[in-house]
């Protein structure tokens, strides 16, 4: 059988894993999730109702883009995303974390602004006060390297982080831009790789 991504267009988390899948050169499938109106055959595959979700060549199912990450690499090391190293995977895994917890509470802060509470309310303050203390730490590390984890190459770590970037300039706003220099120097930089320019979310 041929490999599938479940995914949307608009996903973040979808995005990490379509830019992983073209950096190596693999053929799949896509498969787009109405995410307000999950197909019987969707959650079938994925009880946690999310995207993306793998199936590879075998039937092998993978639901969150961490673990199908790690298993993309693992499987399909040329080129790598994790670095070999354990402490440096490990350092890489825990940026990749970060990135995605950024892109979780850009998702929250979104879905608040998408039901008209915008009231300054406790969970609202929560959300921005944290994206407010994850931009700085992004900033300080690039402000040191090229890249997250160093000069030499990017990483799934840049991958996750530049994915939710990504969606704040959809969702929100681009004004980060105008305060975290590094971070917009490595974000346009990142974007001369096809793999990113392709999966852009419209």
């Amino acid at each position: 059988m041929k490999r599938i991504l479940y995914y949307h267009p608009q996903s973040n988390f979808s995005r990490k894993i379509r830019i992983l899948l073209a950096e190596k050169k693999l053929d799949y499938e896509l498969k787009e999730v109405n995410l307000r109106n999950k197909p019987a055959e969707f959650l079938k595959i994925s009880p946690i109702g999310k995207v993306p979700v793998f199936v590879e060549e075998d039937g092998t199912v993978i639901w969150d883009s961490t673990l199908i990450a790690e298993y993309l690499d693992e499987t399909y090391p040329e080129p790598n995303f994790y670095p070999t190293h354990p402490q440096a995977k490990l350092e890489c895994r825990k940026w990749e974390e970060l990135a995605d917890y950024l892109g979780d509470n850009i998702i929250n802060l979104w879905i608040l602004n998408l039901t008209n509470n915008l009231e300054p309310t406790f969970y609202r303050t929560k959300l921005e006060t944290s994206i407010s203390r994850l931009l700085p730490v992004f900033e300080q590390q690039l402000a040191k390297s090229k890249y997250l984890l160093g000069d030499e190459k990017w990483t799934v770590a840049d991958v996750a982080a530049l994915c939710s970037l990504g969606y704040y300039n959809l969702r929100l706003n681009e004004d980060w831009v105008l305060q975290y220099h590094n971070l917009k120097n490595w974000f346009n930089r990142l974007h001369d790789h096809e793999s990113v320019k392709s999966t852009v979310p419209r």
